[in-house]
């Protein structure tokens, strides 16, 4: 796209991108032409085959040129102009490919299309030699059910195979022969298959050569490496090996499995096949070789292997090497010596797939080591003596040994025959040689041995990455190996001296960030071959053809971005923009004139700059390189036409080195593509300057990963290996810098690897990554910055230089150079200081390119704005960097001058100087003459020094104000710290003015954190004075009762204030608010107890420092107490658990506390002894008047003394039988009394002795006279004279909440300063549990909110205000946030503590009854005190207006608008306005005492009831003598009238009947009254539709139908239901209409127990 399109005008500036310009290859002087009949599409991407190629512009469009001979219309089967591929318009295509003789597309959907020719399946249809338009290719893994189309991303073509990249990186292939990477042998494979082999690596690339394959993988990241098998799963030799050899170990993993499956015996030859050397009649005989099967010319080429090995073995070694490497460069195939059996290495070759699992189990075996293995790996060749091979052995130990660095250099160049027969042996019988520890290996194998030596060594594993610092030095630099295969002959010292390197560099390898990895691409990456490799294209050092998809070692670590497949030759770009080739070489399209070429070589393309882009054809190969001047140069290197043909003989028609083609003019090449006879070229004008700008930043990122690289393998990595370089904190300090460095580098190469993809495609400005994602760059430099800032703070330069000084002045030019230090009289320091900040100044370059991107948009634009805005924004973190430098020098400056003693206490690398009083004027006020005070400011702390002390006061917990003149303190700041305040005197009101400021700056920057990162963007305003209220972490050293204790939480002028966290270091805790320096709110504390190793634990509220308030604290012996506490004590009503299972505990205390003790009423349930006590307590005991019940039925009241039942009593068993009198001790009665049996007679007298074990009596034995009246009736014993009267009970309950409301005693205090209360509570409570919503549902939050607003009353009292007032008693009992619902939930759990388990006994129920009545009394007083115009118990509230209703009376004739009261209006009683709050909540134990005390009676009325309910209505209505004319004679049942008869059974009065049931489900009296007040009107309604007149009911007829309602009613516990009412119901009503009725009720109930059935 381009600028002037972005800016909203699609201008000519789109026929200035991507033009096509085509050169003929083999003539480097001839200048490009113009595609013709090509009209000026914007071309994104090319794709050349041998004679045609294909298009793809700018709107997805593709059109094909050239041969075409799979077009159905002959015009078009051969045309120079290209013509549109009709089946794919519509379709947006995204990238293009093309094959020898077939092409593909990828759409935006990610489906391939195929098309050409097709008569090895490369278009993946069956048996069809052309597919003429494009034809979608379904792939679909067979893996996933239901089975899903895979998504494909890239497509690359061979001559006769075709892979798919998939969306999810896997790779499918199809088409013919073993490029396809699949353990198949049928060919053509035309249905799409997943090369199972890669499956679950990353794969990120795919290229196709003639016949060969590659794939560039992403590395496995380090954890995920999956245990290594012990052998190859397709050879079975064991891939790691290890040989023991006098003072060292030989460990060697450098297996490469050959085949990954064994070859058919037509395919055996390929195992024979040389290395190439460069005469075409090898070449020609080799490709025979593959055709056909192994013929007899071709003998002699496998005998010359053997041509090395023989004259190695002579005497002067070095020597004959030399003349071996020239016999076998000049010989061809007959000259060659002779060697002893020839026909033996054929036998050997041919029967290699059945030997080689026997050879590789002997061989390994084997422990010799470094030996060539000449005899154990030929076992049928005439081999030569021992001796000699050992001489071999020895010879090549001492080269390692001795000589290094020329050995090797000797070795590459003149030991060809010998390595030549190396690679033979060591490779095709799977390497025997290889496994057996020290065989020397293929050259392929060089530098990742000696890599893993390194490594080994350094690092203890093999590195997968170049970020890892240690990576491999650039070639040719210094190698400190020998022989590649050989491990060189490291003695134990070295051994030593690595392992102890090896434990500080660990750190050095970054942690990547994944976020970069996801957006950028991976520079760690593997490059895996497969398919045919008799040029070596494969690189593994052989020429043998690969089935399966193997890795190519020694590109490990490389960091290839890109990959390029030629015909026979594989080109890999990486990171550094070097190319590495190998393959085919005949016309030096590889770049390079080294040999071999069957493994990776760099290419010398251009000594000065790195390649970009390159592209292979069919023998030749294109490399695109940055200049000086950013405008990419095109180098050829390859084929040349014999016209040229004046180059030396060898080289008769190939390049020397790569030749740079004449294109300056053109423009500026994006990116080039490469067929047989011709290659293309897309090239970009400049326009407006926009193209050279990108290309600008994608150069000089490149150049700057370059110079990154360099830094860190040059001078980094030697830096870290050197020994004693300091201090372990100044080590820490350099290994963060260099894994900082790393990641910042690889970062920077990965961004120029994406620039260099960016270049090839659409160049849109806003994907630009430093504009999408400015933020991975801003924080990595930054994060550099910081570490290497720390660095230089620690005086890191200064104590580098000692242990370095050997190594920098080695190097002095090379450090000169790379710091960019002109001048020669530099300190070695100072160019160390330099280069380690280079870094930051590439910030100024993004700036300046960005700032150039934008102007050429229009300034109104979006990417104007975005790219203005993130120009700013490098620019400003450049700026901000260079402060930070200044800053850590101004630090490091101080830090010289500073006593040494303390330097070391306050030295820390995050550690920043402000400013320090010793050159601004600053003292202490009241300091004695000679103290001396040096205040020094840092960014973390305020430093006051003395002569040999100082103390340290932390920035976020400093407070600083100045003084006013007034205080006397002439210019005075007032430092306040949690434990110190001090006042400080300066010279002048300026200084005063400076130190206030940059105190409070640096308190401001200290609360904020993050000082290292510039305020992005908008910029942030400085605050003019940090906050008085803060958080921050303290922690104290003086105070008493804190001392050592560290508090973390918010602040107020030096105080804990708020929310926070105070922790003891004897592990007592303290989390919740603080007010003042005190625990004062609500919070949670936690102290340890170690004999018991638990924890006490409170949850609850506290008062300056104290638990004062609700709380629950559950003590470490498993003890829990819930309720109020004063003074760190329990004082108030609580309840108090004990035992170790808080479900079945064994007791359990409620009642009042005084002073951490029992006292007042309080109730004891002992569950093991099963008694329960209700009474007054003293001092922790049981002392005056008290209750105790147990679960067997004893009852007894009277006096306690000391938790004993002393003094008088009454006891009651469960039997009736009584004792009134005197007890001593706990049952045991003891002096005078009185014992009644259940019959009436009785006992009085002296007793002693324990009830239910025997009783000694003195006394007098009455039998009552038979003939007294009562004589069936004993005199009733009144209970609850010496229990506590109901409403001393709880009184603490009621006095907390009087105390909530704000009044001293009850009743006494303002109704408006209670009301404050009320709100306070309210909105407190609401706060606290703001943070757990879960505890509020959202009903309980509306009510809450209804809560707020107060009942308001003016005038005369009404029954609607009435109402308000009932309204807000409902919602405030509702939510225990309110003191009346927290008062009403005490209660309830009180009353059913109580009243529950062991207290479930008939005996209580009167006082239980008794306490109800008390609670209303209680809480109706509270009521009126908050509703002063509430009238007291028992008066009337005239009603607003007349009832508009106007009804009969039930009995009497006379209307009247209300029945209950005599005059009309309504009756306020507490019970009217509490009962229906209380009473539901109460109801279950009250009603379970009921049942109990009734029992007896009820069993008598239920039988009567089930035994008179046996009869049908009419019988019924007959014997209870209900008058003929109220039997119903018809019955409306479901709306049909039917009649009575005999038979029917529950018909008559059934509505009146369901209506009484619902007695049982109403809780208070008056609602039950309303019930049978309505049962009453039912019946009247059945009685009047069957009489049809109006008649008045007299109580003789009423009573009987009634009867037989209830019965028929059949209610339960009807006797519990009457008296319930009767006990509870409003005293007022009693001879009202509801009062009669219930009259009646209870009349039926009596007479049912009476009715005999006849």
């Amino acid at each position: 796209m381009d600028s002037k399109k972005r800016s909203s005008t699609e201008a000519e500036g789109s026929k200035e991108r991507g033009l096509v310009h085509v050169w003929k290859a083999g003539s480097c002087s001839v200048t490009p032409e113009r595609l013709p009949g090509w009209g000026g599409k914007t071309v994104l991407q090319a794709a050349l085959g041998v004679k045609h190629g294909i298009l793809l512009t700018e709107d997805g469009a593709v059109y094909s040129f050239g041969t075409l001979p799979w077009r159905s219309e002959p015009a078009e089967i051969c045309r120079s102009s290209p013509i549109l591929e009709n089946a794919l318009v519509g379709q947006h295509v995204v990238t293009v490919a093309a094959g020898s003789f077939h092409s593909g597309a990828v759409t935006e959907n990610g489906v391939a299309y195929m098309w050409g020719e097709n008569s090895a399946g490369q278009c993946a249809v069956a048996n069809q030699q052309y597919v003429p338009e494009p034809n979608p290719v379904s792939i679909s893994d067979s893996e996933t059910s239901p089975l899903l189309a895979v998504r494909i991303l890239q497509l690359a073509c061979g001559e006769e195979h075709t892979l798919a990249l998939s969306i999810s990186r896997e790779i499918w292939s199809w088409g013919t022969g073993c490029p396809l990477g699949l353990l198949t042998t049928t060919f053509p494979v035309t249905k799409p298959q997943k090369v199972e082999h890669l499956a679950g690596r990353v794969v990120l690339q795919v290229a196709c050569g003639a016949f060969h394959s590659l794939a560039l993988v992403q590395c496995l990241p380090s954890q995920d490496l999956k245990p290594v098998p012990e052998r190859c799963n397709q050879c079975s030799q064991l891939l790691i090996t290890m040989t023991d050899k006098e003072d060292h170990v030989i460990i060697s993993d450098s297996h490469c499995c050959p085949l990954g499956v064994t070859l058919s015996g037509s395919q055996a030859e390929n195992q024979a096949s040389t290395a190439i050397s460069p005469s075409t009649e090898t070449l020609d005989s080799q490709r025979e070789v593959f055709e056909k099967t192994l013929v007899e010319n071709d003998l002699p080429v496998v005998t010359k292997l053997n041509a090395g090995n023989v004259q190695t073995t002579s005497g002067d070694a070095i020597s004959s090497q030399r003349d071996g490497m020239g016999a076998t460069e000049m010989s061809s195939a007959g000259n060659v010596p002779s060697y002893p059996d020839t026909q033996a290495v054929n036998e050997y070759v041919q029967k290699l797939p059945d030997h080689s699992i026997r050879e590789n189990s002997e061989n390994s075996e084997k422990p010799l080591p470094s030996q060539p293995l000449t005899e154990e790996a030929i076992p049928n060749l005439h081999s030569p003596p021992t001796t000699s091979t050992s001489a071999l052995n020895s010879l090549v130990v001492s080269c390692a040994s001795a000589v290094g660095v020329r050995v090797a250099a000797t070795y590459e160049a003149g030991a060809l025959s010998l390595k030549k027969v190396m690679n033979f042996y060591n490779t095709a019988p799977g390497e025997p040689g290889a496994q057996a520890g020290s065989s020397i290996g293929p050259e392929g194998l060089k530098d990742s041995r000696e890599e893993q030596v390194k490594q080994e060594s350094m690092q203890g594993k093999k590195s997968s990455s170049l970020v890892d610092i240690r990576e491999e030095e650039s070639e040719g630099g210094s190698r400190r190996l020998s022989l590649p295969g050989l491990l060189s002959q490291v003695s134990p010292r070295l051994l030593r001296k690595a392992a102890r390197v090896k434990t500080r560099t660990v750190v050095l390898t970054p942690t990547y960030s994944g976020e970069a990895d996801a957006l950028l691409p991976s520079l760690r990456t593997e490059v895996w071959t497969w398919g045919k490799g008799k040029e070596g294209q494969l690189g593994h050092g052989d020429v043998l053809p690969r089935l399966q998809p193997l890795c190519v070692k020694c590109l490990d670590g490389k960091e290839v971005i890109h990959l390029e497949a030629g015909g026979y030759h594989s080109l890999a770009l990486t990171a550094k923009s070097q190319v590495y080739s190998w393959g085919s070489n005949t016309f030096g399209q590889l770049g390079h004139s080294d040999f071999p070429t069957t493994i990776p070589r760099l290419a010398k393309v251009n000594s000065e700059n790195g390649v970009w882009s390159v592209a292979a054809g069919q023998d030749y190969s294109l490399f695109l390189v940055d200049t000086e001047d950013f405008q990419p140069g095109l180098y050829y290197s390859g084929r040349q036409d014999p016209t040229e043909g004046d180059s030396l003989p060898e080289n008769h028609s190939g390049t020397k080195t790569p030749v740079l083609l004449s294109c300056s003019k053109l423009g500026y090449i994006s990116r080039v593509t490469a067929g047989r006879d011709s290659f293309l070229a897309l090239v970009d004008k400049n326009i407006m300057g926009y193209i050279a700008s990108i290309h600008e930043l994608a150069t000089t990122e490149r150049r700057f990963y370059s110079k990154l690289s360099d830094i860190k393998s040059q001078i980094l990595r030697p830096l870290l290996s050197l020994e004693n370089l300091g201090s372990a904190s100044t080590v820490q300090l350099l290994q963060e810098v260099a894994s900082r460095f790393s990641k910042l580098c690889y970062l920077i190469g990965q961004h120029g690897a994406s620039l260099s993809s960016f270049l090839q495609w659409v160049k849109e400005a806003r994907n630009l990554v430093i504009l999408k994602h400015a933020s991975l760059f801003l924080d990595s430099y930054t994060e550099y910055c910081t570490s290497i800032t720390n660095f230089l703070v620690m005086g890191g330069f200064q104590l580098l230089a000692k242990p370095a000084i050997d190594f920098l002045n080695k190097n002095q030019e090379l450090l000169q150079d790379l710091s960019e230090v002109t001048d020669e009289n530099t300190q070695l320091t100072e160019i160390l200081n330099t280069l380690f900040f280079l870094p930051t100044r590439r910030l100024h370059n993004y700036a300046k390119v960005l700032l150039k991107l934008a102007t050429c948009f229009e300034v109104t634009s979006p990417e104007y704005q975005k790219l203005q805005d993130s120009s700013s924004c490098y620019e400003s973190l450049a700026l901000h960097l260079g402060r930070k430098r200044k800053e850590a020098e101004y630090t490091l400056g101080f830090w010289k001058t500073f006593p040494g003693k303390m330097t070391d206490s306050l030295r820390k690398p995050d550690r920043r100087l402000l400013c320090e009083s010793s050159n601004r004027a600053l003292s202490l006020q009241h300091a004695g003459r000679f103290s001396v005070n040096w205040f020094i400011l840092f960014n973390d702390a305020l430093v006051h020094a003395q002569f040999s002390t100082h103390h340290v006061f932390p920035l976020a917990t400093l407070w600083t104000e100045p003084l006013s003149e007034e205080a006397g303190a002439v210019n005075g700041l007032k430092i306040t710290t949690p434990e110190e305040q001090f006042t400080l005197i300066s010279s002048t009101p300026q200084e005063k003015t400076k130190w206030l400021r940059a105190i409070s700056q640096a308190v401001d920057q200290a609360l904020r954190g993050m000082p290292d990162l510039p305020p992005y963007g908008s910029g942030s305003i400085q605050r003019q004075e940090p906050p008085i209220s803060r958080s921050a972490k303290y922690t104290f050293y003086k105070d008493p009762r804190l001392k050592d204790a560290t508090y973390d939480g918010r602040w107020f002028s030096g105080k804990p204030h708020g929310r926070g966290v105070l922790k003891w270091p004897d592990g007592k805790m303290y989390s919740g608010m603080f007010r003042n320096g005190l625990e004062d709110g609500y919070g949670e504390y936690r102290i340890p107890n170690k004999t018991l190793n638990k924890e006490d634990h409170y949850v609850g509220h506290w008062k300056e420092g104290k638990m004062c308030g609700q709380g629950v604290y559950s003590y470490a012996s498993g003890e829990v107490f819930e309720g109020c506490f004063q003074d760190n004590m329990r004082h108030g009503h609580g309840l108090l658990r004990s035992g170790k299972l808080t479900s079945s505990s064994p007791s359990m205390f409620i009642g009042q506390w005084v002073m951490d003790k029992k006292a007042g009423y309080g109730v004891f349930d002992d569950i093991t002894r099963g008694e329960k006590y209700m009474g007054m307590w003293q001092d922790d005991v049981c002392q005056g008047n008290g209750v105790v019940v147990t679960q067997f039925g004893l009852y007894y009241e009277g006096n306690f003394h000391l938790n004993k039942m002393m003094g008088n009593g009454v006891l009651l068993s469960e039997d009736d039988t009584i004792y009134e009198g005197e007890f001593s001790d706990d049952w045991t009665l003891s002096g005078k009394g009185i014992l009644t049996m259940p019959n009436g007679d009785y006992i009085e007298g002296c007793f002693s002795g324990e009830w239910g074990s025997g009783i000694k009596i003195t006394g007098t034995y009455f039998k009552p006279s038979l003939y007294e009246s009562d004589k069936d009736k004993p005199k009733v014993l009144k209970l609850g004279n010496l229990a506590v009267p109901a409403d001393e009970k709880w009184k603490a309950v009621f006095d907390e909440c009087w105390h909530q409301l704000g009044c001293e005693n009850t009743g006494q205090g303002e109704v408006c300063k209670a009301w404050d209360n009320i709100a306070v509570a309210l909105t407190t409570s609401r706060r606290q549990h703001r943070d757990s919503p879960e505890i509020l549902s959202r009903s309980q939050t509306q009510t809450l909110e209804s809560l707020e607003f107060i009942p308001q009353h003016v005038g005369a009292f009404s029954v609607e205000k009435y109402d308000d007032i009932r309204k807000y008693l409902i919602k405030a009992c509702d939510t225990p946030l309110h003191p009346l619902g927290r008062l009403m939930e005490t209660l309830v759990a009180v009353y059913r503590m109580t009243y529950v388990g062991v207290g479930a006994n008939r005996r209580l129920l009167q006082e239980a009854v008794k306490e109800i009545k008390s609670y209303l009394k209680r809480i109706f007083q509270l009521v009126r005190f908050l509703f002063p115009e509430l009238p007291e118990e028992g008066s009337t509230i005239p009603f607003s207006a007349p009832l508009p209703t106007e009804r009969k009376s039930f009995c009497t004739g006379k209307s009247d608008s209300r029945s209950e009261s005599p005059e009309p209006g309504y009756v306020v009683t507490s019970s009217g306005l509490l009962l229906p709050v209380l009473l539901p909540r109460l109801y279950p134990p009250l009603f379970m005492l009921y049942a109990l005390d009734n029992d007896r009676e009820e069993d008598i009325y239920w039988e009567c009831v089930l035994r008179l309910n046996k009869q049908p209505d009419i019988a019924l209505l007959g014997f209870l003598g209900v008058q003929r004319k109220f039997w119903p004679v018809t019955l409306s049942i479901l709306g049909e009238s039917k009649k009575v008869l005999p038979t029917t059974k529950d018909a008559c009065f059934a509505s009146a009947v369901e209506c009484l049931q619902q007695i049982s489900t109403t809780f208070t009296p008056s609602d039950k009254l309303k019930v049978i007040q309505q049962t009453f009107e039912e019946i009247s309604q059945s009685v009047l539709a069957s009489l049809q007149e109006d008649f008045l009911w007299s109580m003789d007829d009423l009573f009987p139908v009634f009867l037989y309602v209830v019965l028929r009613a059949r209610i339960r516990n009807l006797g519990s239901e009457v008296h319930l009412i009767e006990d509870l119901m409003d005293p007022y009503l009693q001879h009202g209409e509801q009062g009669i009725m219930f009259t009646t009720l209870k009349a039926c109930y009596y007479q049912i127990q009476r009715e005999k059935l006849n």
